[in-house]
């Protein structure tokens, strides 16, 4: 089995053009089921021929003992992909995964940062130096552009256009996308260019202190500590920036699909989830200031 799982991720790599986080994340997910396959004495290419529905739904029984029902999803979404390519390489006459429900997830509400919060976050902090001045753009620009925190380490000096006050992204799936800048993220870009040394366009655009390449943890665990130093008592991640910057563009007046479009989202209907936090927003302001809505 496992080397159907080595072919698999290659498939994913190479011709879904998939990034290697989200490969990677497919073969953990199929290494977990070869390890139950090999209880079963099935961890072979011929027990995967006599994988079926209910063995899949038992695995799934014992995921639900240890596991939310978000991750089951997930797992479940990578076994109906390995199976659908073990029928396309002819291994299998069809996928014992298709007759699987996809477990009723809970609704969960995106957090964000309120208007005032998100200008106190930004505007609260005036320390000087490369490093503060990095995190300044940083946040700015993730808050501007609504990137998520993996598109914004990934950026190069190249990827940038602040004449245009544009910066062109790598999303999921490597899927390119155009998404433009504010000018207080352009301002505070600039800042930190000119503080930095002069480097290549295929060079890395925020580094560490070692010069290296910045990753996703340095970035949320330098917002936590921009987060206490600013006095905004929320647990906010980077990802929290960017529902910060959807929910606010769709208060302000923006158009869904456009939203979607910035955000790299593939389908509408997860850009709608916006929708519900700007009305319970609003429903909030209406209780609050309304004179018939008012409890005496």
């Amino acid at each position: 089995m496992q080397s159907w799982i080595n072919r698999f991720e290659t498939y994913l790599s190479a011709e879904r053009n998939l990034s290697p986080h989200t490969c990677s994340a497919y073969r953990r997910d199929l290494v977990e089921f070869r390890a139950f396959c090999d209880q079963q004495g099935l961890a072979t290419e011929a027990g995967l021929r006599k994988v079926d529905a209910l063995l899949l739904r038992r695995f799934l029984a014992e995921l639900l003992k240890r596991n939310q029902r978000s991750s089951i999803a997930r797992k479940l979404s990578s076994l109906r992909m390995f199976f659908r390519f073990l029928v396309r390489e002819n291994l299998l006459a069809s996928s014992p995964a298709e007759e699987l429900a996809t477990p009723k997830l809970n609704r969960y509400l995106p957090r964000t940062l309120s208007v005032d919060e998100a200008h106190l976050l930004m505007e609260n902090d005036r320390s000087t130096g490369v490093l503060s001045l990095r995190d300044q753009a940083i946040f700015e620009l993730l808050y501007s552009s609504g990137l998520r925190v993996s598109e914004l380490t990934g950026l190069n000096l190249g990827s940038l256009d602040l004449a245009e006050k544009l910066v062109r992204v790598l999303g999921k799936g490597r899927k390119e996308r155009i998404v433009p800048i504010g000018s207080k993220a352009v301002a505070a870009l600039e800042a930190y260019l000119v503080e930095r040394s002069v480097a290549a366009n295929d060079e890395p655009l925020f580094l560490n202190a070692r010069g290296g390449r910045l990753t996703a943890r340095s970035v949320q665990r330098n917002l936590k500590i921009r987060l206490i130093k600013t006095g905004v008592l929320k647990d906010i991640s980077p990802h929290d920036l960017r529902h910060s910057f959807a929910t606010h563009l769709l208060d302000g007046g923006a158009d869904l699909r456009s939203i979607q479009e910035m955000l790299g989202h593939a389908s509408l209907s997860t850009t709608q989830k916006y929708t519900q936090v700007s009305v319970d927003h609003l429903m909030s302001v209406y209780d609050k200031s309304h004179p018939r809505s008012k409890k005496k």
